[in-house]
This record gives structure tokens, sequence and C-alpha cells, in this order.
């Protein structure tokens, strides 16, 4: 699903938020084009993420009212566009191709006319106070790319806190850093809480308690909002848990159960991990007691998020080396209980069955919801619920994909949006594009998170940077 057509984008955009009116059929086609289309075709479909849906050159057929029924219900199978008719009613998909047929031949005006490529540089300063050039970025029309906080060496996870502190763990840096938003809430400062750690890029908060995942132990830091500036002393959660230095690195997320969920890599590219703590996902109570196996058949994750309505836990998982350019994809995965096996060392990215493992099929294994692309190196996610973006980007998920290290022709290297029916997923498209700029790494992204005020936040290990995305609808 990563290359997606214009015209396949632009439906499957448009469509897969419209989903939401499917008890609604009476809604005047006008509204919900404004609140489910305007955001990626433009309020006057003059384009965006999508193109113009006035008059341009159409790919697949004449824009009729019968074709545009077609294109929406079948899909463009070869251009990976979904069939929308067991989404869509009938009524629902009429209307809105009268509403497109009636507008798909008329010029549209050169003030409002725009693309993507030229949207976005505008939509960003032509350089941070660090010195990176804002506008080789693209975002959609009307999104803004701004550095929130800089120096924030090996910057990766991030977790924020109900009084908007962002607390930050690094890499080969080992330190773990707060950053505190100025008055202004467009910067913030950046403190750090500790340092000499063993890479500790896990972060996450619990019951006031901030929790730091490292390769040997898992940290608390108590009552941090109150303490982050004091060079606070930590208590180490007695837990036993390998500490393999490859992929050794553990993230760490708290759970609505109120548990936390930390992962445990495998210590290779390829081995059998059945019989040991390796390739899983854990969870444990807040002390560290009642460590459990909760998922099993995971090569590496280094992100994951709790859907916010059905609670489930989403996680990325990064494919194996050395299998060739193009193979396997990288994972996104669904785990809505416990005990599923994701297919590790068995089968790669849901369809490739490894040749050293022969008479285990893929088909014994729970299937990845998506298949990212090859050597992406997807880390962090989250699902964005604020009210800032338009609503055809709120409840989907963003992914940030580190980049290949290994490939050819390089891969990843941006923030991607992945838009969902349900738990089904729609479409991968890009939603941050240009950290990768010809073969000149620029930014490399980690996490993402939400602000209270509806902004997001990506951190970029490469940098030290932390951007933020806003939305103003210019």
């Amino acid at each position: 699903m990563k290359h997606i057509a214009p015209r396949a984008l632009a439906i499957t955009m448009a469509f897969a938020s419209l989903a939401s009116h499917a008890a609604a059929p009476s809604v005047a086609a006008e509204k919900l084009y404004q609140a489910n289309c305007a955001s990626c075709h433009g309020v006057e479909m003059e384009g965006g993420i999508g193109p113009t849906l006035g008059k341009h050159t159409w790919l697949h057929g004449e824009p009729t009212k019968a074709n545009l029924i077609k294109v929406i219900s079948k899909g463009v199978p070869e251009k990976n566009m979904p069939a929308w008719s067991p989404a869509l009613s009938a009524p629902q998909i009429a209307l809105l191709a009268d509403y497109i047929a009636a507008g798909a031949n008329k010029p549209i005006l050169a003030s409002a006319a725009t693309t993507v490529a030229a949207a976005a540089p505008a939509a960003a300063a032509k350089a941070a106070p660090d010195g990176i050039d804002l506008s080789g970025f693209k975002l959609p029309k009307g999104f803004r790319i701004s550095v929130y906080a800089s120096q924030v060496d090996a910057a990766r996870s991030m977790a924020v806190s109900d009084s908007g502190i962002v607390y930050v763990g690094s890499r080969k840096a080992g330190k773990v850093y707060a950053l505190v938003p100025r008055g202004d809430k467009q910067t913030a400062e950046v403190v750090t809480i500790a340092s000499g750690l063993e890479n500790p890029i896990g972060v996450t908060l619990l019951n006031g308690a901030l929790y730091v995942g490292e390769i040997s132990r898992v940290i608390r830091f108590d009552n941090i909002d109150k303490r982050y500036a004091q060079k606070p002393s930590y208590e180490v959660v007695k837990v036993d848990l390998p500490n393999d230095k490859w992929h050794g690195e553990k993230v760490i997320k708290a759970g609505p159960d109120g548990k936390l969920y930390i992962p445990v890599g495998a210590p290779c590219n390829i081995c059998d991990t059945d019989d040991t703590k390796h390739a899983k996902i854990y969870r444990m109570n807040a002390d560290g007691s009642g460590l459990e196996e909760y998922a099993r058949g995971i090569r590496n994750t280094v992100g994951f998020a709790f859907h916010p309505t059905t609670k489930a836990l989403w996680f990325t998982d990064n494919g194996a080396d050395q299998l060739g350019d193009n193979s396997p994809s990288c994972e996104l995965n669904i785990a809505p209980k416990a005990g599923l096996h994701f297919g590790f060392p068995y089968c790669h990215g849901g369809v490739v069955p490894d040749a050293n493992f022969k008479g285990r099929a893929c088909e014994e294994y729970v299937e990845p919801v998506a298949k990212l692309g090859p050597h992406v190196a997807p880390l962090g996610l989250t699902f964005y619920t604020g009210k800032q973006f338009p609503e055809a980007y709120r409840n989907n998920v963003y992914v940030a994909e580190h980049g290949s290290w290994n490939r050819t022709t390089k891969s990843g290297y941006s923030v991607r949006l992945i838009t969902l029916y349900g738990s089904k997923v729609v479409s991968d498209t890009a939603f941050i594009d240009g950290f990768l700029r010809g073969e000149e790494v620029v930014a490399r992204p980690v996490d993402v998170v939400t602000l209270a005020d509806g902004s997001m936040l990506v951190s970029d290990d490469h940098g030290g940077r932390v951007f933020r995305v806003t939305y103003d609808g210019k």
C-alpha cells in the first residue's frame, strides 16, 4: 500500500472518513464533502493531499455519475484503491458521485489551485533557528511544521504528562529529557533529567511517575512533574528480562489496564526464539510484579499504542534483513488479546515462510493488519485523538518510519498516515515527507505524540530535534 496513485489516494482519503456517516445517508452532499473531503481535496475541490476534483485529466474514465459510482464501488485494485461498496451504502455512493460529477469539468480558480508540493513549503518557515531548512518538508495543505525543541541529542520515545511536559528518551546519548513548554507554547526548554543511562529509549507515565526502559533494567522517577528540574533520584523496578544488546533496547508503555507493556526483541537477525524470553511483548504490574507474556513471534517492535476505543494493542515490527532489497515487508499489527503469535521466525511479513523452518506455514500465525514496506524501519506510532486536525485525520494511525540503512534505494524516512475503517486499514500515505532529500538524510523520525492543543510532535534522533506539526487551514 506504499505507492498509491493520486486518483486512488484521492478517493481513498475522501471516502475513508465518509464511512463514518453510514448511518446518515440523508445528510447533504455539500456538508458531507466539506466535513470529510475538503481537508484532502480543498474546500473548492482545488486539491491538496489528493488531486483536484475539478477539470483535469481523469485517470480511470470520464467523471460521469455512472463511472464514479463504479470506481468508488469496485475500487482500482491495480492502484491499491479498495472497493467501497461493502463499507458505503449505494445511496451514499450515488450522493457523492453526483456531487463530484457536477464539478468535475469546472476549472479551478488559479488562486485556489495548488499542489501538495507547493503548499507544503509555503506552510513552513524557510529555516528553523538550528539551521534546518523547513521548506524541504512536504505536508498536506493547511499543515505547518516547526522545531519545537532542538539539542535533544538522540531523541527517541516520548510521553506527554497532564501538565504538558514532554518526556523524551534517547539512545546512545544515555539521557532522559523534559521538554518544558515556554509561555508561547510554540517551543520548549530542554531540561536533562538523567544521564549516564544505558540506551534509555523507552519512556512512559503511570500514576504520576516516569518509567524509563534501559537495556538491562527499568527505572522509575516518582512525582516527576514536580521534580524534573532537580536531577531527581530514581528507583529500580525489580523485573527479570533479558539484557542482550542486539534488539535489546526496550520501549515501554502504560496500558489502559494500568499495567506496563514492554517488549524484548530477538537477539539476532533470524533465529528460533519460541522457547526463550525473546521476540515477545510482556506486561507487568507497576512495581514489576506479575510479569507475563502477552504476545510472541515479534522480531523487534520499537513502538506501540492502544486504540482509543477498542483499547487493543497496535504495534510495529521491523522485518528481517539479508532477504533482499524488497523482502520482507515491515509490519503493523494488532493484538486485541493475549496469547497470539505473529510469525517470527517462521513467517516474515505475513507471507514469506522462512526457508530454514520448513513445515511451518504463514497461515498458522496472525497476519499483519498492514504491510508497511521492506526495510522502512517503522518505530513509534500513535492514534491522533486531538481536535486541531480536520476530521479526516482523526482516530487514524500515524507511524514514524525511521528509514532503511541497508537498502540499495533508501525507503522509509517519513511519517505515514494509516487511515482506518474500524480496525481495517484503508490506505497508507505520506503525512510528512522530506526527511530524506535526494540521498541526504536531514532527519529520521522516531516517535509521534499529540499535545493537549491538538498539535503533533515528532522526534528525530538524527538531528536531535522534536518537530511540531500544526493545522491552521490556510
